[in-house]
């Protein structure tokens, strides 16, 4: 058992966003904070992407507070520039994650700590960044006959490039970025392609600016306060209309249809008669957040997500979650690392925590719902 101020879960984004924050208030990395990472090595999330989404195709890489990235190679892939650039960067500032260090579980402790249980021992903490991002949990949907089709099924996690589908025929399921950037490089070098959509997608033209990005942020807070699951800040900017997708979508790549309603041995069909045969069936539909460790806390809502004020836990003032729903984005981790840092400050200053009291669920009060 280790007694430490505060516990950073995650070396993305937004677990260095909060970990480079906690440094400039005076606490000391290694004795007063620990940060806690999954991955094998840095670069977050960033470090499992496919080898063809270079660096030029990321959309909205935003630094990390105290250090540009500059002079990244376009043509690059994005895993090595980004991994290289969060290993100089944890360098830089003397940051000393730990990895690979599994995060069990997060439960009421003594004196008022909260317990973090990890595959490296067990910490005591005062405070929790809850940094966790969503990789490891990719969403799958279930459609009936799935388990029928003879073909091959995968995830956007396990994505590995265009080359492996070379002269098959795809059936690409998802309208968010990684679906139409997955579609248009597999048409190239695939004998078909199909797009497959449960909405009919978005397209945005010009410049996203100031004024629509809070108002998409807006969307996603409504959500989280609503204590419902949050929505990515992406999926409610739309797609930006760029000279690749207007080609894609002049030679026809991003026709899309409507979902199917069920899977065959061969492909997939609708009700009203049509099919599509298929080799392989991708889907890209999305993350959802990682919090299942957190579940001792009793911080989810009825609705299913956790309600929060800025960054805050309502149910509990000791937890503070980043890089989670509306700061699901590299700025917002940014802005959201920082925020969390100035109310951890002020909740150490305090003294040593009280026995938390127990919050009553507001069940009877809530009247949205989220099914999945």
């Amino acid at each position: 058992m280790r007694d430490v101020d505060v516990v950073v879960i995650g070396a993305g984004q937004a677990g260095l966003s909060g970990a480079y924050h906690l440094r400039r208030a005076g606490l000391e990395p290694g004795r007063d904070f620990v940060v806690l990472d999954h991955a094998p090595r840095p670069g977050g999330a960033w470090q499992f992407r496919w080898p063809s989404l270079t660096y030029g195709k990321v959309h909205g890489m935003h630094a990390l507070p105290g250090m540009e990235l500059a002079g990244a190679d376009a043509d690059r892939p994005s895993a090595e520039v980004i991994g290289a650039y969060f290993a100089a960067y944890e360098d830089a500032f003397g940051l000393r994650v730990h990895r690979p260090v599994d995060v069990r579980a997060v439960r009421e402790g003594e004196g008022g700590r909260l317990l973090v249980e990890t595959s490296e021992g067990d910490y005591a903490t005062r405070a929790l960044i809850n940094a966790t991002g969503t990789w490891d949990r990719p969403f799958w949907p279930r459609y009936p006959g799935q388990e029928t089709f003879r073909g091959r099924q995968l995830h956007t996690v396990d994505y590995p490039g265009p080359g492996e589908f070379t002269g098959q025929r795809v059936i690409v399921v998802g309208g968010g970025a990684s679906g139409t950037q997955h579609l248009m490089e597999i048409a190239e070098v695939a004998a078909d392609t199909t797009w497959v959509t449960r909405r009919p997608p978005v397209f945005r033209e010009g410049p996203f600016d100031e004024d629509a990005g809070r108002e998409a942020v807006a969307m996603v807070e409504e959500r989280v306060r609503l204590g419902l699951p949050p929505r990515s800040v992406v999926s409610v900017t739309g797609l930006p209309l760029n000279d690749a997708v207007r080609a894609a979508r002049a030679r026809g790549v991003l026709d899309r249809l409507p979902m199917f309603d069920r899977i065959t041995e061969r492909g997939v069909a609708w009700n009203d008669g049509r099919s599509v045969e298929a080799d392989v069936i991708l889907w890209a539909t999305g993350f959802r957040p990682v919090i299942d460790h957190l579940a001792p806390l009793r911080l989810r809502e009825p609705g299913g997500g956790i309600r929060i004020e800025g960054t805050r836990a309502v149910k509990d003032e000791r937890v503070h979650l980043v890089g989670y729903g509306p700061s699901a984005s590299t700025i917002g981790a940014n802005r959201a690392g920082r925020s969390a840092v100035r109310e951890i400050k002020r909740l150490l200053e305090r003294g040593p925590s009280p026995e938390p009291t127990p919050t009553l669920s507001p069940r009877r009060l809530s009247t949205s719902s989220d099914s999945r």
